[in-house]
């Protein structure tokens, strides 16, 4: 399969543009606006942390990338429960994006569990 094929790159990049939509349907509050932001900072870079880890020198390299994929997923989840809790978006329409959040957080977390299981296996070349 190649890489431009690759489900968790068009998984991440279609988790992009679900949050940059997000973003532009929030209400015109500071509030809103002011987290949607850090929303849409940390939402955005999970694609591209994604892409730059792929393509790692090393198990290593990829499983420090995807690391912080886990983190920028888990800060998104912090703004998307914000929204709710503040009342400025409702549960019911964030949920779907949380699921998600949820989904791509254990399937980033599997990755990085196998490249380091990996990295720790002797090389028998």
């Amino acid at each position: 399969m190649r890489e431009q094929e690759s489900p968790l790159r068009m998984r991440t990049k279609a988790y992009a543009l679900r949050i940059i939509k997000l973003y532009g349907a929030l209400p015109k509050t500071a509030e809103a606006q002011v987290i949607g932001q850090q929303l849409l900072r940390s939402g955005t870079s999970v694609g591209a942390n994604y892409r730059e880890g792929s393509r790692g020198r090393s198990n290593a390299e990829m499983a420090a990338k995807f690391d912080l994929c886990i983190q920028e997923l888990d800060e998104t989840a912090y703004w998307l429960e914000l929204l709710i809790e503040a009342g400025l978006v409702a549960e019911s329409l964030l949920a779907p994006l949380l699921d998600e959040t949820s989904q791509l957080i254990a399937m980033f977390t599997s990755a990085v569990r196998k490249l380091r299981r990996k990295g720790a296996a002797p090389n028998h070349d």
